[in-house]
């Protein structure tokens, strides 16, 4: 597979260039390791953590966790569709996560973990429901894809002490590592960053360190 190589230009959702910026809401399990992969990206002007897809509002963290309140760990990208598409931000998404695996991802069981796309109308819906088509064909999971597709509604950033956390982990002391989910950190998000970018190096904004 080498997606990085296809020709965009013919995308039906990305004719229209008018617009500086676009924005996409995705769920793919802890929202820290796709938030990590995405600040990344040539083309993504910000990746946001926050909650979306419930029915509370304004929910905290601990109660998003307890799977109860319906939402789901999300990052909101804003991203400039003349340098990255929305098709390859799809594309990305479903190498970075495991989108077969029903409301969980790794050590991640719950609701709140499930892999989600929310789209904003029916072009974003309808390309999302491509690229899964595309997948499937190219076989790159053994399981069938179970990603939801569920319209946007409320979105709630997180609070900021999740904004680009593995950012921070990856450049705190190492007496301050220990006191931020250094387990998970060193274990399930920098391996997940490490493979996205040996896979989707031609598109990263710099030389990964």
């Amino acid at each position: 597979m080498n997606w990085g190589l296809y020709n965009t230009s013919m995308d039906t959702l990305e004719e229209n260039k008018d617009m500086a910026q676009e924005t996409i809401v995705l769920a793919g399990g802890c929202f820290w390791c796709v938030e990590a992969v995405y600040v990344e990206l040539i083309g993504v002007l910000k990746s946001e953590s926050g909650y979306t897809g419930g029915q509370v509002p304004n929910p905290t963290y601990e109660q998003v966790c307890t799977g109860q309140t319906g939402h789901a760990e999300a990052i909101k990208l804003t991203y400039d569709p003349k340098q990255i598409s929305l098709r390859d931000i799809y594309r990305i998404f479903f190498t970075v996560h495991d989108p077969t695996t029903l409301n969980a991802q790794g050590p991640d069981h719950g609701t709140q973990y499930r892999s989600a796309i929310f789209y904003k109308n029916a072009a974003e819906k309808a390309l999302a429901l491509e690229v899964i088509e595309e997948v499937t064909k190219a076989k790159i999971w053994r399981n069938r894809i179970v990603t939801s597709l569920e319209p946007l509604r409320e979105y709630y950033k997180a609070e900021d002490y999740h904004q680009d956390y593995f950012g921070k982990f990856s450049s705190a002391s190492p007496e301050m590592q220990a006191r931020m989910n250094s387990g998970y950190c060193q274990f399930i998000v920098a391996p997940k960053v490490a493979k996205f970018r040996k896979q989707w190096a031609a598109k990263l904004k710099k030389p990964a360190h």
